[in-house]
């Protein structure tokens, strides 16, 4: 099967597109290094001639809550309508778990990006998927000043993002035709980030000293500390633990 995969280079996406390539499929890259741009179009009819399904793992270039909206919803309507051209038949959404919870933010960017998939004639499906492992470095960085990390207090079923771009191409490989209701792909067990960036740190060698916040700022913050984005409990649960996963890496 040819599948065109946004976001390839990206952190989820080079996976999927690894996992699709083992098993055989024709894997067509669509990121701006191999000149294909999701807002202005750019190469995207080209990409997108003769494939059967579309992957959508891009991410924006920015977090905040507009231009991450703009960026999801520029590029979900340019390849619904690039693909209708191309004859694509299904499309594949990567999405968060609790999205439908967010007030705010990236979250509610993430809304906006699975309405406009939606909103497109080609048949969609929205896989949420937990924070990746690969997660808690990004917020160990962001938080560090000095000698001290603040992490965001959160519950997690922290996942790895191989472990996803595996459930994508099962599902990518499955008979399906139309829209159903979202999937939800999260790691074996519950964690909590603080404990988790913790871990992180203790094996980086710093920093020293790790503590849980929550933003002010965030209007979602509390939704995060208690629990809004578990899983439910029709989730595929896939390994490894974010301990595992850390114990294998260089």
């Amino acid at each position: 099967m040819k599948i065109a995969v946004a976001g390839a280079t990206g952190r989820l996406g080079r996976h999927v597109a690894e996992a699709l390539g083992e098993r055989g499929h024709e894997v067509v890259p669509i990121a701006r290094a191999v000149g294909v741009d999701l807002i202005t179009g750019t190469g995207l009819e080209e990409a997108l001639a003769g494939a059967e399904l579309i992957v959508d793992a891009a991410t924006g270039p920015s977090p905040e809550q507009r231009e991450a909206t703009d960026f999801f919803v520029t590029s979900a309507r340019n390849m619904q309508e690039a693909g209708v051209r191309a004859g694509v038949r299904r499309a594949i959404v990567v999405s968060i778990i609790g999205t439908g919870k967010f007030t705010g933010g990236y979250g509610l960017a993430k809304i906006a990006q699975e309405e406009a998939w939606q909103s497109g004639s080609i048949p969609v499906r929205i896989l949420r998927a937990a924070q990746f492992h690969e997660f808690v470095a990004l917020l160990l960085d962001w938080g560090t000043s000095d000698d001290v990390a603040r992490v965001p207090v959160m519950r997690t079923q922290i996942v790895a993002a191989r472990a996803v771009a595996g459930v994508i191409a099962d599902l990518a490989e499955s008979p399906w035709t139309g829209s159903a209701g979202p999937i939800e792909v999260a790691g074996p067990r519950e964690e909590d980030m603080v404990a988790l960036a913790t871990m992180l740190a203790a094996r980086r060698g710093g920093p020293p000293k790790v503590e849980g916040a929550r933003d002010p700022a965030d209007p979602d913050a509390e939704m995060q500390a208690t629990g809004g984005l578990l899983p439910g409990p029709a989730a595929c649960l896939v390994g490894p633990t974010f301990e595992d996963w850390l114990a294998g890496q260089p």
